[in-house]
């Protein structure tokens, strides 16, 4: 990715933390394109990396197809602001809840992406969750957990339950609320919940068609969510980056802004 110096409120931030932030802001984007927003709702976050355990976050207010990395907030694991003269920027507070729980727990959870898509809902809703029927839902079989609704997530206790049931994935269902994905970069988050949503886009087309599903046996979902989950070529994430990037290259202003 090309970029462009930072604006003069933000000279100070470091080269590493300003391609985070651009990464971030691009990752919001990705995100509005592929109409995965909840109107000024849900957030994506991003560790700054360090002791401090420092993570950015949106703007609250900013719409996703609108953010720039000067927009995002760097706050800590207790939700205070810590970016020099960002005071006045609010941060949501159910955002700030979950995400603070991944990032304080996970450190190998660089990136944090939570939804509340149409067909992820409607997913976490059906008892049975997440069905095997497609090669995008098999990506994730045996590689998926659930969290019970709990009501709106301000309650600072949630967080150890939220942790406890994510455990080692990647990836969740958070029941009645949406979908939930972590990432040890960027474009692999991306790729998560792209494929995620895909997954259950593709359910909610199949249920409501009325026939009989066909699953595929367990010994092929067994070897498929293998091939998937293998291990990651950085040469792929690369390459889908750079793709990934080419859609909003165009968009005004500039995201790296």
């Amino acid at each position: 990715m090309n970029v462009v110096s930072p604006p003069a409120a933000l000279r100070g931030v470091s080269e590493e933390e300003w391609r985070i932030r651009c990464d971030l802001a691009a990752l919001y984007r990705l995100v509005a394109h592929f109409r995965m927003t909840d109107f000024i709702y849900t957030h994506i976050s991003a560790r700054i990396p360090g002791p401090e355990h420092h993570f950015l976050i949106n703007r609250y207010g900013v719409l996703f197809h609108e953010m720039r990395a000067s927009d995002l907030v760097k706050i800590d694991l207790d939700g205070n602001v810590v970016e020099e003269g960002a005071e006045t920027k609010p941060v949501n507070t159910a955002g700030f809840v979950i995400h603070s729980a991944i990032h304080a727990a996970r450190e190998d959870a660089a990136v944090v992406i939570h939804t509340h898509t149409e067909a992820g809902i409607a997913v976490s809703a059906q008892r049975q969750g997440l069905l095997p029927i497609s090669q995008h839902a098999l990506k994730y079989y045996g590689h998926l957990a659930y969290h019970d609704y709990e009501g709106i997530a301000l309650e600072l206790e949630e967080r150890e339950r939220l942790v406890r049931d994510l455990g080692t994935h990647n990836a969740m269902i958070l029941r009645n609320h949406g979908l939930l994905v972590c990432g040890r970069h960027a474009c692999e988050a991306f790729l998560n919940i792209y494929y995620l949503e895909r997954a259950c886009q593709a359910q909610i087309s199949a249920l409501a068609g009325g026939a009989e599903l066909v699953l595929p046996p367990e010994q092929v979902r067994l070897h498929t969510a293998a091939q998937f989950n293998r291990g990651g070529d950085s040469g792929h994430f690369a390459m889908a980056w750079t793709s990934a990037l080419r859609l909003i290259e165009d968009g005004k202003p500039d995201y790296r802004s």
